[in-house]
C-alpha cells in the first residue's frame, strides 16, 4: 500500500481506530488516548489526525528516517502509524506543555 492511500484510510475513524487496535501496544494506546483526551477526541480520530499533522508537518529528516524504517519494517503499515503517533504525541506534548497555565 502507498503511504498515501495509507494516509487517506486512516482520515476515516472506523479505520484508524482498527489500525491503532491492531498494532497491540498497551502504552502507545494509552499515551493515545490520553492526549486525546485533552483535546476532546476519541483515539480514533486523534489518530486519524496525527497521520494527518505528520503528513503535513514532519521535517524532511523525520521523513527520511521514516523511509529507513520502512525499508527494514516487516510491516511498514504499522511502522508508518506507530512512527507518525510517536511524532504527533511529542509535538501535542510539547504544545500543551507551552500552553498558559500549564503545570509544569
Amino acid at each position: 500500500m502507498q503511504i498515501g492511500a495509507l494516509i487517506e484510510c486512516l482520515e476515516r475513524e472506523d479505520d484508524a481506530g482498527e489500525a491503532l487496535a491492531a498494532l497491540g501496544d498497551l502504552v502507545l494506546f494509552a499515551k493515545v488516548v490520553a492526549m486525546g483526551e485533552r483535546f476532546d477526541e476519541s483515539p480514533a480520530v486523534y489518530t486519524a489526525g496525527a497521520v494527518a499533522r505528520f503528513a503535513g508537518g514532519a521535517s524532511d529528516e523525520d521523513w527520511v528516517s521514516l523511509i529507513g524504517a520502512l525499508e527494514r519494517s516487516g510491516e511498514p503499515g504499522q511502522e508508518f502509524l506507530v512512527r507518525a503517533l510517536g511524532w504527533s504525541l511529542a509535538h501535542d506534548a510539547r504544545e500543551v506543555a507551552q500552553a498558559p497555565g500549564a503545570v509544569p
